[in-house]
């Protein structure tokens, strides 16, 4: 039996299995919610993906396996267990419709084909997407990461279970109470804590957007000073497993798309929506099956430079 840091014998997990369709890949479906290779909140370990996540319960903790035979089992710890393991299916796909994409061209049909198992979930849970989203605003991903790792590492908590290293991000409080220079010593300058205090001052509205189709769940959280579409889609898509969330305002995704699907290398946001319209309502699915190919133009830019505000 597992033992607590204290020397008190771990709890025994709460449990559940499901079973996904054909050629489902756990460890891929889950990759969209990691934050980094050394995301304090996500570990993958052998073959066991480790999830730490603050329900509306109190913390939880999933430990995920997949066995030979495709099915899925689910282990969960803390006050959030229960909620956690309730939410099981909807986290994994389940209730993802794949059959109402409809393939264009030739590179998603292919893809569609390549990728049967590809399903999009939903975690249910607005702030553990926005907040990360609103760190990853006009920086590299490196130092997006680097912030999430520190704040959450310095004002979060350890998960409940066996894992020594898997942490649980603060609740709203505490990300109110981070004072300015903990944000600065992370590398987040002030626009960015602000649009996320701003957010986590009005906690459960944003958590209601989980709830609600999604032209309604985008209004309610660009209302917050802030946080505009990209943040918005790029929350909806993993709270929410919204098909039609498409990521508008990126630096590099238009350019993906539109040399994926034409050889152009100069694709902007509207070129980009122009060669998705046919998709509509599934514009998102589209993107991620056309991600999947690998098709991009070769780098002819340097990289976007890794700034480190702290030191400022």
């Amino acid at each position: 039996m597992a033992l607590t840091l204290s020397g008190v014998p771990e709890p025994a997990p709460l449990t559940r299995s499901w079973t996904p369709p054909p050629s489902y890949d756990l460890r891929g479906h889950l990759s969209v919610l990691r934050r980094g290779p050394y995301d304090p909140c996500h570990r993958v370990e052998g073959c066991a993906v480790w999830r730490g996540t603050r329900t509306p319960q109190g913390p939880a903790t999933l430990r995920l396996t997949q066995s030979g035979d495709g099915g899925v089992r689910a282990e969960a710890w803390g006050a959030g267990a229960e909620w956690a393991l309730d939410g099981l299916p909807a986290l994994l796909g389940a209730e993802d419709d794949p059959s109402a994409f409809t393939a264009h061209h030739r590179l998603t049909q292919e893809s569609h084909r390549r990728h049967p198992g590809l399903r999009l979930g939903r975690t249910g849970l607005v702030l553990e997407s926005l907040i990360p989203s609103v760190l990853e605003q006009k920086v590299t991903t490196e130092e997006a990461y680097r912030a999430w790792r520190l704040l959450v590492r310095r004002h979060g908590e350890r998960a409940p279970g066996p894992h020594e290293n898997l942490h649980v991000m603060p609740d709203a409080h505490t990300w109110c109470r981070i004072p300015s220079w903990e944000w600065h010593r992370a590398g987040v300058d002030g626009k960015r804590s602000a649009a996320i205090v701003h957010a986590v001052r009005r906690a459960r509205r944003m958590e209601e957007a989980a709830a609600m189709e999604l032209p309604d769940a985008m209004a309610r959280l660009q209302a917050i000073p802030g946080i505009g579409p990209w943040t918005a889609a790029e929350t909806l898509q993993r709270s929410n497993g919204a098909p039609d969330a498409l990521t508008v305002g990126d630096l590099h995704l238009p350019r993906i798309i539109g040399y994926a699907l034409t050889g152009a290398r100069d694709t902007d946001d509207a070129g980009m929506l122009e060669l998705l319209a046919p998709y509509e309502g599934q514009r998102h699915r589209a993107a991620r099956l056309i991600l999947l190919t690998g098709r991009k133009p070769a780098r002819r830019q340097p990289r976007f430079p890794v700034g480190d505000i702290a030191r400022l």
